[in-house]
């Protein structure tokens, strides 16, 4: 039996990922643990967490692999800098103190770290170090449903590729191109991210949110000054626009100029202007991924397409590709970024190891739904509840919950729903979701204020029953991952995007299904299966029979700056902190009305929480 442990961390999105004999046992990212979102830490927690579930110890595994060389990378900052100078003085002197304390002696700090977790009795395993496109091309390709496939990643920045090109065939992985840092479709996005007044590394999400409230009239000058687009979809930035490379920001009044004025302040009013700069971009990166994708298709002759890196997360550029038919079928890793690389890790490794091991590719996937995070068992559910003193109401068959929740969705509520293990990846799948009912005109602005306290205009996912799904949605093949946008199949005809202006449009959707529904009658679709999350699935076929529709809003179960939640004192405290109805902790129903005023959770639920 061979065991191979994958960390990520030390820039965004720690976490762990644990392969036992190929099979992925587990994964998650420290985020979940300390409540710090993207946290980027040691991943300690998450790292234990996959040990204690496969019931090892760390000095039972034969070796622990990082995501990326950390060589390289200072390579890279120091040639940049040099071939810069003078430029970015003053960031090359902000950064070199971190990289000469922590990152350049990286290797020495994973030890210590990786000593402190196996304690005094043990030795840890031999450290690997992966390098960081391989992790995500491993991630994508390996977990797959495909015997061979073109793999495509793009991303910000590893050690020096931000795009890279691989064909996976059997257990082998071989690289065929790739592009350099600092032309990197990953970076411009997020250049533009930053523009727009969102945070890079977590707004990206928000400004693909804001482009269909906007038009693209800003493209043509994007594709004539900042960004020079091959036929073949390779591409060089105008480096004299950014400032990434050597600066303390992303990019300069030269960028501004090109735009009409400086960046949006974070907080400020989003104008027609942001929306059309959110659109174009848009509009581009979409050019640049469908031309990548149909150049792999030509030199590769490949049926099928794997996605990772940030970029892959992009599910509106996901979505063009599908209905492109570029290939025949397209699978992105559910965990895309930074977080995903960690089990490519442990991937690459198993598979260096293990050459003579025959592959046998798993349908749907090998991701086990990305269910591959912590579970709480009944037991301690209901100590916590007791010690608590929670009033619940307990519902001891699976069809009398699903019955009963969808009866409150049906009615109007919003429940908060946590059963299973955790998710891996930035997605809430149906096992740390929030629940409503998709009919409702008013609920995609209610969840957005009153329950995520987030910007109103950002949209709502669909959780549909997946042989229901091209009823309702132009989507022929699963998307169990929610990571492919698709037209709304009931929007009117000849329409595009819903009439009037900007925000306007929010209130003039003309579907049956408007909480899901964006203003360009789109919706980012999850098909749940008969196999995966089997509670999720009958919840939604009950709702079907009370309403005929097989759909449900499923959101995160978070707020607005933090990240999802783990454990039942985590849901708890995010239920009574929001506007929420009810929350169902496994097959325990909490009305909101019931709970004791101004509850606090106890030391006991603290402790509970760190377990």
């Amino acid at each position: 039996m061979k065991r191979i442990l994958g960390l990520s961390a030390y820039y965004h999105d720690a976490a762990a990922a644990l392969v036992v004999d190929g099979r992925i046992v587990a994964a998650a990212q420290e985020e979940r643990f300390t409540r710090r979102k993207h946290d980027p830490d040691f991943p300690e927690h998450a790292a234990r967490f996959c040990l204690e579930h496969a019931g090892l110890r760390l000095r039972d595994l034969d070796a622990v692999v990082f995501y990326d060389k950390p060589f390289l990378k200072f390579e890279r900052l120091l040639e940049t800098y040099l071939a810069c100078a003078p430029r970015g003085l003053r960031s090359f002197v902000a950064s070199m103190p971190v990289w000469l304390k922590e990152k350049l002696f990286l290797k020495a700090e994973l030890r210590r770290r990786l000593a402190d977790l196996c304690g005094p009795w043990g030795r840890p395993p031999p450290l690997l170090f992966s390098e960081h496109h391989r992790s995500h091309a491993a991630s994508a390709f390996y977990p797959s449903p495909f015997e061979s496939a073109a793999v495509l990643c793009l991303d910000g920045v590893g050690e020096w590729a931000t795009s890279s090109a691989w064909l996976g065939d059997g257990t082998t992985l071989k690289p065929l191109w790739e592009q350099h840092f600092p032309h990197s479709l990953g970076l411009l996005y997020s250049a533009f991210t930053h523009y727009t007044g969102f945070k890079v590394n977590s707004g990206e999400y928000k400004m693909m949110g804001l482009a269909p409230y906007g038009t693209p009239r800003y493209a043509a000058a994007i594709r004539e000054h900042l960004v020079d687009v091959k036929p073949d979809g390779t591409f060089r930035l105008d480096m004299r626009y950014f400032e990434y490379a050597t600066g303390l920001r992303m990019t300069n009044r030269r960028f501004d100029a090109l735009f009409g004025g400086p960046p949006r302040a974070p907080g400020q009013p989003i104008d027609q202007r942001t929306m059309d700069v959110a659109a174009s971009i848009q509009q581009v990166t979409d050019e640049i991924v469908l031309r990548l994708a149909r150049t792999l298709r030509e030199e590769t002759g490949q049926r099928h397409l794997c996605l990772a890196g940030g970029v892959a997360l992009n599910c509106v550029s996901n979505g063009l590709l599908v209905r492109e038919r570029v290939f025949d079928d397209v699978w992105v890793q559910p965990a895309a970024g930074d977080a995903g690389g960690a089990l490519g890790a442990a991937l690459v490794a198993w598979h260096a190891r293990n050459p003579e091991a025959p592959r046998t590719p798993s349908k749907p996937d090998a991701m086990a739904g990305a269910l591959l995070g912590p579970a709480t068992d009944d037991e301690t559910l209901g100590a916590f509840l007791q010690q608590e003193g929670l009033p619940h109401e307990t519902l001891e068959d699976e069809p009398a919950l699903a019955e009963r929740v969808a009866a409150l969705l049906a009615g109007g509520a919003v429940v908060g729903w946590v059963q299973g293990r955790m998710e891996f990846g930035p997605r809430a799948l149906g096992a740390r979701s929030i629940l409503a009912d998709p009919r409702r005109p008013d609920m995609q602005r209610a969840l957005n204020l009153k329950i995520k306290f987030r910007e109103s205009f950002r949209p709502f996912a669909p959780a549909v029953l997946e042989e229901r799904a091209s009823e309702f949605f132009e989507l022929d093949r699963p998307s169990p991952y929610m990571l492919v946008v698709a037209p709304v199949a009931d929007r009117p005809v000849g329409s595009t995007t819903a009439p009037g202006q900007g925000f306007e449009r929010l209130k003039r959707i003309a579907t049956g299904l408007p909480a899901i529904t964006h203003v360009d009658y789109s919706a980012r679709v999850q098909t749940v299966d008969h196999g995966t999350n089997l509670r999720f699935r009958r919840l939604i076929e009950s709702f079907a029979r009370l309403t005929g529709v097989p759909v449900l809003v499923n959101t995160s179960f978070n707020v607005r700056g933090e990240p999802i939640v783990c454990t039942p004192a985590d849901a708890f405290r995010c239920f009574m902190a929001t506007g929420m109805d009810y929350l169902v902790l496994g097959n325990r129903l909490l009305d909101r009305r019931h709970q004791p005023a101004g509850h606090s959770l106890t030391a006991t639920a603290r402790a509970f929480e760190d377990d």
